[in-house]
């Protein structure tokens, strides 16, 4: 959604407006906390300081996995089930940005056709572009807009890399990693370090002929999972089987996720994690910021170039020209 100068409202609007549920404020307010202009940026962060931060209401669910294990269509199927139980969804996915051009497909609401429309849900695609982990350096602006707007079930697609998405669980409260039947573990590029983060694993595609593979690979990740150890939020992950496309296996998964959130709600350790997760946001955005306010410096600017070029003819470390850049500021 582009923004236009005189289209732009202040913070108050956009604050009323996110809180009543008017979905134009709330995906304008999206686009300002994806912008890079300061004026949308202050005006961004106006409006994320006057919203309501009774933030523990919602669900906030991560969904990781490699491509083309249906991401997607899990979500589409699994945001219509949860329509059908009396809830709000709202959907953050990630699309992968070309490194080149920088652009993105942004393709989700056109793979989630009958949930893009569903006035229960809101789905808001946007680019990966240079950040890791899975996420975009906004995406814990974009849940607590969401969140804001009344929507109880909060699902991050993430972009589907692999290992570097473990970021996305420093944003939830819920990690779900789906696998592929019959794949193949260097195939899918899952590793031991994002299967100890899962709070379930869900093997998707679990028709026809793949359904034998699919009951094999539960035992062994199940088993696996057992030699990791207990969790910090002590829950027992636990290995689900469905067919997002056959729409089976989607009650199993919700009355999961329900007793999750009653019992972590219940003895305090949601709360306490959104907590913590601030704090390692908040010292990740002060990074940001910092390096960006230094880098629009006249003076910082000159520097840098005349240490690259020093890099560039050999005649200095990378080392001593971080030394040298960082031991005045």
């Amino acid at each position: 959604m582009s923004l236009k100068k005189r289209s732009l409202k202040n913070a108050e609007a956009y604050i009323s407006g996110i809180e009543t549920g008017d979905r134009v404020l709330l995906g304008q307010a999206l686009t300002l906390v994806e912008s890079k202009k300061e004026a949308h940026r202050n005006l961004a962060n106006q409006i994320l300081s006057g919203l309501s931060r009774n933030d523990n209401k919602s669900l906030r669910i991560g969904i990781s996995g490699s491509p083309g294990v249906g991401k997607s269509t899990f979500i589409e199927s699994f945001g219509n089930y949860l329509i059908g139980q009396g809830k709000t969804i709202a959907v953050l996915a990630v699309d992968p940005s070309s490194s080149i051009t920088k652009g993105s497909i942004l393709g989700d609401k056109t793979r989630m056709q009958s949930l893009s429309i569903h006035p229960s849900a809101f789905i808001r695609p946007s680019p990966a572009a240079e950040t890791l982990g899975g996420v975009t350096n906004t995406t814990h602006e974009s849940i607590l807009l969401c969140e804001a707007a009344g929507y109880d079930v909060i699902l991050v697609e993430t972009v589907g890399v692999g290992q570097s998405e473990t970021m996305v669980h420093g944003l939830v409260d819920f990690f779900m990693l789906l696998l592929l039947p019959g794949a193949g573990d260097d195939l899918q590029g899952i590793k031991r370090g994002i299967v100890e983060l899962a709070d379930m694993v869900v093997v998707n595609k679990v028709d026809g002929d793949r359904i034998a593979m699919a009951n094999e690979i539960k035992r062994s990740y199940q088993n696996a999972i057992h030699l990791f150890g207990a969790k910090a939020n002590q829950w027992e992950t636990k290995v689900f089987l469905v067919s997002a496309l056959q729409k089976e296996g989607l009650d199993n998964i919700w009355e999961e996720l329900i007793a999750f959130d009653h019992s972590l709600t219940s003895n305090g350790y949601k709360s306490k994690n959104r907590i913590q997760q601030r704090k390692s946001i908040f010292e990740a955005i002060l990074k940001n910021r910092i390096w960006e306010k230094l880098l629009n410096k006249d003076s910082n600017i000159e520097t840098l170039k005349a240490l690259q070029e020093a890099i560039e003819k050999n005649e200095i470390s990378i080392y001593e020209a971080i030394d040298e850049f960082t031991k005045s500021k």
